[in-house]
């Protein structure tokens, strides 16, 4: 955000007055929105936003220094707050707790994005009921090498399953280079069984689409396919919830869609720009969602017809490598992702010959959660290059210990 001397704003919204900080802080450079733009962005979509992010905890993911710096993890909300903004306590898997925002109202919207929020993250859960989420979450995430139109396909064969299993999906583009699906369920299931639904879902999408969608835990297993990324529905998972804006130079909203704009539809029409009118339009796509809550019997019974699945990764240890069957070196851990790719390109130098051997999705670019941060992870599958010829394990370009001075378990 660029420095700016202008004085805060005040919106009376909904009987609240919320004080916008600089509000001509350019926010997206490139299409020129200020925080202020960012906020009435929000505040034009609400009914949309909030029936994605309304009662739920939420993680607050904060810009402070503008889009071209890393977020920083709040989950602690901040102490100096407005009496009306809401709060629950969380336990986390760690043992932790945390004290956590609940959004209920655009006020409380265009509060956090006044803290930086530039996406909300949600997590599957209602305030009044922690432990039981009501929604499972499909993320399709594409490995590199991975065209828009496979992701797509990927996006029906998941809407198929969970129609066979009593469950309606909800498509919205993810902001990025995805689509997720929502499903609301009934709160009557545990996080254990709701991520165990959830993979069980992976599991059929991989066996009905097979070369284009994978359930497989290990990345560089993947190939050029699109992840059903079971993962999203374990507990301290959140993702980027309905119209949220995504840290993108072009400012792109996570959009709902109808099942029929899927097949046509492409990530970069919806931006901060684009979404409001088409919001005042024809209204949300998922205006339906909370009427349609299901059951995960049918899912989890599939699940026992299936058997065990690939077992959970264990600690790996103060490396952070495991042993793996694929010839996987790592070449980067860094701060941030330029200086990963630099890393990256560093040891691309020392290997010429390596290079044109490489497919998209044999270099692994990996963010990382830290305690509070992302930290980033690079590493080269060797697979399609002849086993005389492939580069051993060499001190990595970039060396950052995410942990260093952390007592905190990971």
């Amino acid at each position: 955000m660029s420095p700016t001397t202008s004085k805060a704003e005040v919106l009376d919204i909904g009987g609240r007055e919320v004080s916008i900080s600089h509000p001509d802080k350019v926010v997206f450079p490139e299409p020129g929105l200020t925080k202020l733009d960012l906020v009435r962005y929000y505040l034009a979509v609400a009914d949309g936003a909030l029936r994605g992010a309304a009662g739920r905890p939420m993680v607050l993911k904060r810009f402070v220094k503008g889009i071209g710096q890393e977020a920083f993890f709040q989950k602690r909300a901040p102490e100096k707050r407005p009496d009306w903004i809401e709060t629950v306590t969380l336990q986390y898997a760690s043992g932790n707790s945390a004290e956590e925002v609940v959004v209920r109202d655009a006020a409380a919207l265009a509060w956090i994005v006044n803290l930086g929020c530039i996406d909300l993250n949600p997590h599957p859960v209602r305030a009044e009921d922690l432990d039981h989420p009501d929604e499972l979450r499909v993320d399709l995430d594409p490995m590199p090498g991975v065209d828009w139109r496979q992701i797509v396909d990927v996006a029906m064969v998941a809407r198929d399953v969970l129609t066979a299993h009593g469950l309606v999906g909800w498509p919205k583009t993810s902001g990025s280079r995805g689509i997720h699906i929502s499903a609301r369920i009934q709160p009557r299931w545990d996080y254990r069984q709701v991520r165990l639904a959830a993979e069980t879902l992976a599991r059929e999408v991989e066996r009905r689409a097979p070369g284009l969608a994978t359930a497989k835990w290990w990345k560089e297993e993947r190939g050029e396919s699109v992840f059903v990324d079971f993962n999203q529905n374990a507990k301290d998972r959140t993702v980027a919830s309905a119209y949220s804006v995504r840290s993108l130079p072009d400012a792109r909203v996570s959009t709902p869609l109808d099942w029929d704009e899927v097949p046509t539809c492409r990530p970069d029409q919806f931006t901060v720009l684009t979404v409001p009118g088409r919001f005042m339009e024809r209204g949300d796509p998922a205006a339906g969602i909370d009427a349609a809550a299901g059951s995960l019997d049918s899912l989890l019974a599939l699940a026992d017809e299936l058997g065990p699945a690939e077992k959970p990764p264990k600690s790996a240890g103060a490396s952070g490598r495991r042993a793996s069957l694929i010839p996987l070196i790592e070449v980067a851990r860094a701060k941030t992702k330029p200086e990963a790719l630099e890393g990256l390109d560093r040891w691309k130098s020392k290997h010429p010959d390596v290079v044109p051997l490489l497919e998209p999705a044999d270099v692994l670019v990996d963010g990382m959660r830290g305690s509070s941060s992302l930290w980033y992870r690079i590493r080269v599958n060797l697979q399609h290059v002849p086993e005389n010829e492939r580069p051993s394990q060499a001190e990595l370009e970039v060396d950052y210990d995410p942990w260093a001075g952390k007592n905190a378990t990971r």
